[in-house]
């Protein structure tokens, strides 16, 4: 048996930690008081003061750690400590998630109170600046990072709650989709929104800062609170996995962003480059030392010192303006990270390619994992139908190919193809998706593990499939509005707009287009067993439900009046757009056909699945007559002697 770890180092660990961690804010304040002007200036933004710099370096700092802390420790609670026994899906019930509260308290309170800071501090003022009356109003508008730390904030509060009230695994999947939005807020409203090619250094932000965080908690927490048994080889070989991939994911994509920032300039010889290069020399300093490590003693404090300098490093870079600023920029380049001068033919949409990291990423690791977890499950001599592995990797090459190809290169620039695009990413994607049966897929080729044993993928996805979370996502009633009515408040209001000004604002409606047709799609003729089932005739009116929907959008699109995201296209100024009404017309039509024709073949298969279900059940039902296993005409036939006798007994 592992023998239990004594509390002194424990807490000694927490009061050294917390010490060093304290010792790097002071030491980013202080860098950011003395540069003093050098930050500012150059961006043409006065200095506001030692007394604003400093307290927006600290609160920056202490909202790094705290919310990389918070994080950590539900990753670590959820998937690297064994969950052994009944309770082995229970969480927060003995009292594991109150570090992650006190975290979450330091993150929401910092992000808070930088709503007023850095509203003053990114506007060059003062923080008594605010006391004049309508200042704050005006500085929150015309800055967009203390709106983000809105954001950023409302996330960092609602898991503190969660984390006090949770007791069971499913609130996971909903506190680290907060933690992602709140920990990427701030971050994509600053050094990487614009300039050219942000987007390439946009989307690496977006994976790596997850990466980061995590990272950087997880190392903290497992040198502040370790497992309850020394040594658990569960726990170790978990950890040490997610500890290398999560390293080499941050890493990767910070050489990304770093060849963004630098514009051609050597890193070392910036600020900013120099930074980066300090916190990914931590980042491998954490990998290495939990995979190469002989002393475990002394690797939770290597880990978590190299985890704060990182954040330090970052907390640092992150007020710094990187050297990309600079460069001349024309205005697609800075909405969308590159020029579209020229027009866009057929050829050109097919071979105008420019990678969409993000997604790339994305369907590079979905066709991976089910491909390892095909293969695995041949392997073990089960069958596996190949065409649902054609449709699940040709589902995310649709996807892909809207996103990277000219048409995803050319979907911010005009309407007819964004719609185009939509109805591939939204429709043709989604639909091949869900003929893949992945969940199904994942839980076969998954072993479960018996109850005394600690809980793993299996049990995991199992939790995911049968929560309360997937239950509302999969409510008829909600998917349909969601699939239906995302056209009419997209594009029928400024959203449309707004989604077109910012790069991570357009790669989240791409996920929402996916996420909504998954699920749609899944609802309908979907083969994995949903945890809300709708019988064919109830899929057959939604799908038809659906299709008029679909027509009149189109129709309204065609006959408006107005230009949608009129301003927006003409500030872009494609000279190959003469005639905006026309490119909406066009639009229009492409949503009216191609939205319908997709939902024809969903039809289709619909009906073909039913006919199928209808014959496998009568030849089900044929077999347990032969068989004498059916009773049922038997109980009928009883019931109509029994009302009988009891009709010939009411008549005497």
């Amino acid at each position: 048996m592992p023998r239990s770890l004594p509390p002194r180092p424990a807490w000694g660990r927490r009061v050294a930690v917390l010490n060093f961690g304290a010792l790097t804010i002071l030491v980013a304040t202080v860098v950011a008081v003395a540069r003093g002007g050098r930050d500012y200036l150059p961006v043409h933004v006065s200095n506001p003061g030692a007394v604003t710099t400093g307290l927006s370096a600290v609160l920056q700092g202490a909202v790094w750690l705290g919310s990389s802390v918070c994080l950590g420790r539900w990753v670590q609670v959820a998937f690297l400590r064994p969950r052994r026994g009944a309770r082995r899906r229970a969480i927060g019930v003995h009292g594991e998630l109150v570090p992650a509260v006190r975290a979450g308290l330091v993150w929401a309170v910092g992000a808070t109170a930088l709503i007023w800071v850095d509203a003053a501090d990114a506007a060059g003022q003062p923080v008594s600046s605010l006391n004049t009356s309508g200042a704050w109003w005006f500085l929150l508008h015309a800055n967009y990072l203390p709106r983000a730390w809105i954001v950023s904030a409302a996330c960092a509060w609602a898991i503190v709650v969660i984390s006090v009230l949770a007791t069971r695994w499913d609130t996971v999947v909903g506190t680290l989709l907060l933690g992602l939005v709140g920990v990427l807020s701030p971050v994509v409203v600053t050094q990487v929104l614009v300039g050219p090619n942000h987007d390439y250094g946009g989307d690496a932000a977006i994976i790596g800062t997850p990466a980061f965080v995590l990272l950087v908690g997880i190392a903290v927490a497992r040198a502040c609170w370790p497992t309850m048994s020394a040594g658990d080889p569960i726990e170790e070989r978990r950890a040490r996995h997610t500890t290398i991939a999560l390293a080499a994911t941050s890493v990767l994509a910070d050489v990304v962003v770093c060849w963004f920032e630098m514009a051609g300039h050597v890193p070392w010889s910036e600020p900013t480059g120099r930074l980066l290069i300090g916190k990914n020399v931590c980042v491998l300093a954490i990998a290495l030392a939990n995979a190469r490590s002989s002393d475990r003693r002394r690797t939770p404090y290597l880990t978590a010192g190299a985890a704060i300098a990182a954040v330090t490093c970052t907390a640092i870079s992150f007020r710094i303006p990187p050297p990309h600023y600079f460069l001349p920029t024309t205005i697609a380049q800075n909405f969308f990270g590159f020029s579209v001068t020229a027009a866009p033919t057929f050829e050109r949409l097919l071979t105008a390619w420019r990678v969409n990291i993000l997604f790339a990423v994305l369907s590079a690791v979905a066709v991976a994992v089910y491909v390892a977890a095909f293969v695995r499950l041949r392997r073990r001599g089960d069958r596996w139908p190949a065409g649902r592995l054609v449709a699940w990797v040709c589902g995310w090459l649709v996807i892909f190919g809207c996103t990277s190809s000219g048409l995803g290169r050319y979907a911010g620039a005009s309407f007819s193809i964004h719609m185009a695009f939509h109805m591939g990413t939204n429709m043709l994607g989604p639909l091949l998706l869900v003929m893949g049966g992945a969940v199904t897929l994942f839980l076969r080729a998954t072993t479960p593990h018996r109850r005394d044993d600690a809980a793993g993928p299996h049990e995991w996805i199992a939790a995911v499939t049968q929560s309360c979370f997937a239950r509302w996502i999969y409510h008829p009633a909600e998917v349909f509005v969601v699939m239906v009515g995302s056209y009419y408040v997209l594009y029928f209001t400024p959203l449309f707009e707004d989604s077109l000004r910012f790069h991570w604002a357009h790669q989240l409606a791409y996920l929402h287009f996916v996420i909504a047709g998954y699920l749609f799609y899944g609802l309908a003729i979907g083969v994995d067993r949903l945890p809300r089932e709708l019988p064919y005739l109830g899929r057959l009116a939604m799908i038809l439900a659906a299709m008029p929907f679909h027509a009149f959008f189109g129709v309204l699109v065609m006959t408006r009046d107005g230009v949608i995201a009129k301003t927006f296209y003409e500030y872009v100024g494609a000279p190959w757009m003469k005639n905006l009404a026309h490119d909406q017309y066009v639009g229009g039509g492409i949503a009216w056909a191609a939205g319908e024709f997709p939902l024809i073949i969903v039809v289709l298969a619909l009906v073909i699945q039913w006919a199928r279900q209808d014959s496998t059940e009568s030849k089900r039902f044929d077999r347990q007559t032969d068989r004498g296993l059916d009773d049922s005409f038997d109980a009928y036939n009883d019931l109509l002697a029994s009302l009988a006798t009891r009709s010939e007994r009411n008549e005497q």
